[in-house]
């Protein structure tokens, strides 16, 4: 199941202010609906298929030039915002840059303080940790750097 899913609308010169006032009207209405997060993601896919959903849709097709387009996004892709996300080699690539050195630096700050800890759990709070560095500070910077 996809973490993110992208749609793409063409807005038509002169919508725009229309378009927005009807997006913010969409989900401030999606959120009393199950599976949806936020007004920058609706998830499960299966909202899609809603009745409510399909309502805006009609609306805004009045608003937008052409066919929708979807893009599910699976794993590093939705960090990065774009039309055309980067080649999986270059995600590959600073997944490792951002990798590498957090583990490094969060195995020396606290590997040897949990080292007397069961092996499941050192290495869980140390993961854990990992995790936290990456999606929180390493990950977006990464990101900025590779959109500036």
């Amino acid at each position: 199941m996809p973490i993110h899913v992208a749609i793409t609308r063409k807005v038509k010169p002169d919508n725009e202010r229309a378009f927005e006032d009807s997006l913010r009207e969409f989900f401030q209405s999606s959120l009393d609906h199950l599976g949806v997060l936020g007004v920058h993601l609706i998830s499960p896919p299966p909202f899609y298929r809603s009745d409510l959903f399909g309502r805006w849709q009609k609306h805004v097709a009045e608003l937008t030039e052409g066919e929708r387009t979807y893009r599910e996004l699976h794993g590093l892709e939705a960090w990065f915002r774009t039309v055309d996300p980067p080649a999986r080699w270059k995600m590959a690539l600073l997944t490792w840059l951002g990798v590498w050195p957090t583990s490094l630096l969060v195995g020396t700050l606290i590997g040897p303080r949990v080292s007397n800890f069961p092996i499941l759990l050192s290495s869980a709070i140390v993961a854990a940790a990992i995790v936290v560095c990456l999606t929180w500070i390493v990950m977006p910077v990464v990101v900025k750097v590779f959109h500036s």
